[in-house]
């Protein structure tokens, strides 16, 4: 990795392999396949976005895991980004790129993406806090989107700004090298020219809440 990348960062992708391998561990993969395709057909349905998602559309899944919302749609052109995506090839049975053809798979952080194509949707799922440098990644993604796009972003946002400081301050969530509140990540979006279309929560916990913005570019 470049030497910009902090060995905060660093730590967190290795604990986000360690996550997934114990995760994945006595899963069956077809039926986790199965479950996780179930789970983003019913987020789609959830989230309120402006557009059908038709054949047509050109996709992105950034920061897209070995499962990500790239798995259901098989009729798109779609670009699957994640830096860990090697690993996941190599230790997790459930990732296989060939299952996937009509997916091009990238495997680098989303701060060096320099997009070949514009996209009409761009996902960036459970991801944009687990990026090192959060202000790049988001103006890489806004570059992506064709005029008229739509970014989809999914995030566990602070509920407490107290606890937010603590976080910042102590390293408990090392997982997430970004803690910040739902009024933080809605500023990111507005300052990067984009409008808030919608602001769905999918899950309330005790110290966070699991949020869904989707965002217009003009």
């Amino acid at each position: 990795m470049p030497a910009t990348y902090s060995a905060k960062w660093r730590f967190a992708q290795w604990l986000e392999l360690k996550w997934w391998k114990n995760y994945l561990s006595g899963k069956d993969k077809d039926q986790y396949l199965i479950w996780k395709k179930n789970y983003w057909h019913r987020f789609l349905a959830t989230i309120n976005l402006p557009m059908e998602v038709s054949p047509q559309a050109c996709l992105l899944d950034a920061g897209c895991g070995p499962a990500g919302i790239f798995t259901i749609f098989p009729n798109n052109r779609v670009t699957a980004l994640d830096p860990l995506l090697l690993q996941y090839e190599q230790h997790l049975p459930h990732f296989n790129p060939q299952f996937y053809p009509n997916v091009l798979f990238i495997a680098q952080p989303i701060e060096t993406f320099a997009a070949l194509n514009s996209y009409d949707i761009v996902f960036c799922l459970n991801a944009i806090n687990h990026v090192a440098h959060i202000e790049t990644a988001l103006n890489r993604l806004v570059e992506a989107l064709k005029p008229g796009g739509y970014l989809v972003i999914s995030i566990d946002a602070h509920k407490y700004a107290l606890l937010q400081k603590i976080f910042r301050m102590f390293p408990a969530d090392a997982l997430h090298p970004h803690q910040f509140t739902l009024q933080a990540y809605q500023n990111m979006l507005l300052q990067n020219g984009l409008s808030l279309c919608s602001t769905t929560c999918l899950k309330r916990e005790l110290i966070f809440d699991y949020w869904v913005l989707v965002a217009q570019k003009p």
